[in-house]
């Protein structure tokens, strides 16, 4: 099933980068450090 992201949002803090990824109805699709 493809799922759609609607939502991508960046944590920049300190020395560890983190992806999230939100799909319309409101499950993360994406959660990693980077």
């Amino acid at each position: 099933m493809l799922q759609v992201i609607t939502v991508v949002g960046l944590d920049l803090a300190k020395r560890v980068f983190q992806v999230h990824a939100i799909s319309a109805d409101g499950k993360v699709v994406v959660k990693r450090k980077l």
